[in-house]
């Protein structure tokens, strides 16, 4: 079943950030969003994230639940402002995110540190770490619980090449494993190569 929006929009006051926006998102697809700043990229991300409700329109999250609890219960989000704890340990941060989704914090530890090859860094505090640290702190805190809806708002950002390879490793590992996810970027590269199908904002508009 997909996620669906239909004539979306969505104004802050006399601001319309979105303008009837209608598309699909398929379980197993990686759908890049691309556009220019104050295209509504990230608005569009934040209505599907649930933190924002669409003026008009509707928007139906199929399988994933009818409120908003339900969506944030199997929800994952990397922002482009990572909002990692800057005084909790990087360790800290995810095991947090595990608790609050009824995990054991060291089983679930153990399985992101692995994959995001966390080592001894994530025992200090997060105000200490490089943007690519951070990025993979923020990674393994969004997939500790195996979303089924990621959302990535610019998440190539400050990433060198091989932080870029590894982000786009784990988008093809969450598209395999069945996942909604959504990668809003303006990088055009990396939605070619991880990307399964991409459309571009304008305006708050689909440009056809």
């Amino acid at each position: 079943m997909t996620i669906t929006l239909r004539q979306v929009t969505k104004t802050f006051g006399p601001v319309r950030a979105l303008l009837g926006v209608s598309m699909e998102i398929r379980p197993g697809e990686a759908l890049s969003v691309l556009g220019a700043n104050g295209s509504g990229k990230s608005t569009l991300l934040s209505v599907l994230g649930t933190l924002a409700k669409p003026t008009t329109g509707t928007l139906d999250h199929g399988p994933l639940g009818r409120t908003r609890e339900e969506v944030r219960r199997v929800l994952g989000w990397v922002g482009h402002d990572l909002l990692t704890y800057a005084d909790l340990t990087g360790r800290e941060n995810v095991t947090l995110a595990a608790r609050l989704h009824g995990l054991d914090p060291s089983t679930a530890y153990a399985a992101v540190a692995e994959r995001f090859e966390l080592g001894a860094f994530a025992e200090r505090a997060v105000r200490t770490y490089s943007r690519g640290q951070r990025q993979r702190i923020a990674l393994a805190r969004a997939l500790v619980a195996l979303p089924k809806l990621l959302l990535l708002d610019e998440p190539t950002t400050g990433l060198d090449a091989k932080g870029v390879a590894k982000l786009g490793e784990v988008v093809r590992e969450e598209v395999a494993r069945g996942a909604y996810v959504v990668v809003v970027t303006h990088d055009a590269e990396f939605a070619r190569a991880y990307g399964d199908r991409s459309v571009e904002m304008e305006r708050g508009r689909i440009r056809n």
